[in-house]
């Protein structure tokens, strides 16, 4: 097939503007209006989720993002594409379940059974996982608990793995963490209720049918693809297949199908490669230019395997660690221009890498007062902190 249009880079800036909720004129109302329009938000640090609904929102708070995820139950937590812990609009979820979870609670089975096996904690490694997560739902049906209380709780988690080599880099790991995120893979036990700040990573582990009341059945392989494929192109198209594949951590078979059942339409991109929309996109004019600050792995800054058409490439190393994760962006009409921290006070501060025009620098202000306002002396730390954010960190 030949690319019958050509959609400029500037024309998919535009659409990162419009299409996820950057621009002010197209802000949104609800948590999960937010997750919808990004398909998913990264949740690996807990406070990405708060963080990326409010540079999307307007009149949100951070007590609103938690009723969203734990009242309300509109979004939820699930382990899925690349084996990575995302929030997903809840109607989402079994098709990450019958494809992307699938994919890895398949590869992650076969890794806890040889390591138990190995470890000598039992011969049948696949029968050991099976007892444990068998022990563990059935603790779970008495109610939620937290990691550290299920340890305590069921046997079967209360061991630990490795540290017995000698050498430096092996340390014991406890093998509760292993079944949970299997079960939860599965869709079988879910992150429930956090038992610390939002900022904080500190689940409580629930099971579906508890969280959820009626769980729906997964989504065939084929039909769970095509609907995650369906709405990453509906928020990051265009885009190539490559990318695709990199976002959904599969492979390129299963992404070539999912392009076929839903007719995508080739397009041309400027850097000369091909992309792909959905047969009823439609183009995005002309947008205002706009600011945004945005955390660490924000869904948008991780939403393509190829970044260029929105990012300097001599920008990288400063503002992604060596295994392509990224720290905090600001953005300036549709490009990545430096990042933000924040003081002790927890005032947010601007580090800028490009040279900004005036209404620029005065837009991105006006943004960091706006997010400093809204963390109202809330200090986020950062695992995933870039170079750029260590350094302008600095005294």
């Amino acid at each position: 097939m030949t690319a019958q249009h050509r959609i400029s880079d500037s024309e998919r800036r535009s659409r990162i503007g419009v299409r996820h909720a950057l621009a002010p004129a197209h802000r949104l109302d609800s948590v999960l209006a937010v997750t919808r329009a990004m398909t998913v938000l990264h949740a690996t640090e807990a406070a990405t989720v708060h963080l990326a609904v409010a540079a999307r929102s307007e009149g949100i708070a951070p007590q609103d993002v938690d009723a969203a995820l734990h009242d309300e139950r509109s979004v939820v937590k699930q382990l899925a594409m690349r084996r990575t812990l995302f929030v997903f609009p809840r109607e989402l979820l079994p098709a990450a379940w019958g494809s992307a979870s699938a994919r890895v609670a398949t590869a992650e089975g076969r890794r806890i059974a040889k390591a138990i096996a190995a470890a000598g904690i039992a011969k049948d490694g696949e029968a050991w996982l099976a007892a444990a997560r068998d022990a563990t739902l059935a603790r779970l049906a008495a109610g939620p608990a937290t990691t550290a209380e299920l340890r305590a709780q069921v046997p079967e988690l209360a061991g630990m793995v490795g540290g017995d080599s000698g050498k430096p880099y092996d340390r014991a790991v406890p093998v509760a963490p292993w079944v949970l995120t299997h079960l939860g893979l599965e869709g079988a036990a879910l992150r429930g209720r956090n038992a610390g700040h939002w900022r904080l990573n500190k689940p409580t582990w629930t099971r579906a049918e508890d969280w959820l009341d009626t769980v729906p059945a997964p989504l065939d392989e084929a039909a769970g693809y095509a609907e995650l494929v369906r709405r990453w192109m509906g928020t990051f198209g265009p885009g190539k297949a490559a990318d695709l594949q990199w976002w959904l951590g599969s492979t390129k078979t299963a992404v070539t199908r999912a392009l076929a059942d839903l007719e995508a339409v080739e397009v041309a991109l400027d850097d000369g490669s091909s992309g792909w929309v959905l047969p009823d996109d439609t183009d995005v004019g002309p947008v205002e230019p706009w600011a945004a600050l945005l955390p660490t792995l924000d869904p948008t800054v991780m939403g393509w395997r190829s970044r260029a058409f929105y990012l300097d490439p001599a920008h990288v190393p400063y503002l992604f660690d060596t295994n392509g994760n990224a720290g905090t962006t600001a953005w300036w009409d549709g490009r990545v221009v430096g990042c933000w921290v924040q003081d002790d006070a927890g005032v947010v501060r601007l580090s800028l890498l490009d040279d900004v025009e005036p209404a620029g620098r005065d837009a991105l202000e006006r943004e960091a007062e706006r997010l400093t306002a809204w963390l109202d002396g809330t200090v986020i730390g950062n695992v995933y902190a870039s170079r750029q954010m260590k350094q302008a960190r600095l005294p």
